[in-house]
């Protein structure tokens, strides 16, 4: 297996447009990873938390989720949608999304039968990512003559 990643998007006081749902289902076809839980959640103003179905999401829409449909491993329980809900705000639609990367399996076989251990992972935002080569960009703009 590789790595497992999750996700939890928001649509703010709306529910989901479908219009990524293209590039979640070409990456699954590319075989770079493989969706274990997909649930949609709601945040209502009194800030109760509830799963909602992905068939109501999907209805007057070009774009369905049935291909998700039954993507339910059971590693995502209620305890991790009550977490997200925390994340989102009232009023909001959630995707919570754990998905294997497996693009990365056969590099973790590798270093595995190698003797390698994991020793630290992480993930840089791409705003903070963006924000810094900016700032690069500028101090190089500003010692041009």
């Amino acid at each position: 297996m590789g790595p497992i990643d999750y996700l939890v998007v928001e649509y703010p006081g709306k529910s989901p447009t479908g219009e990524a749902l293209p590039y979640l289902v070409d990456l699954v076809d590319q075989g770079l990873i493989r969706i274990l839980d997909l649930v949609f959640v709601r945040k209502d103003p009194d800030g109760s938390v509830a799963a909602i179905d992905m068939a109501d999401l999907s209805q007057d829409r070009s774009t369905s989720l049935a291909v998700f449909e039954g993507a339910n491993s059971g590693l995502l329980g209620q305890d991790d949608i009550k977490e997200a809900g925390k994340a989102i705000d009232p009023g909001s639609t959630a995707a919570i999304a754990m998905y294997e990367n497996r693009w990365a399996a056969p590099l973790a076989r590798a270093l595995r039968r190698s003797g390698a251990r994991l020793v630290a992972v992480g993930r840089i935002p791409v705003q903070d990512v963006i924000a810094a080569l900016d700032s690069a960009e500028a101090a190089a703009a500003a010692t041009r003559p």
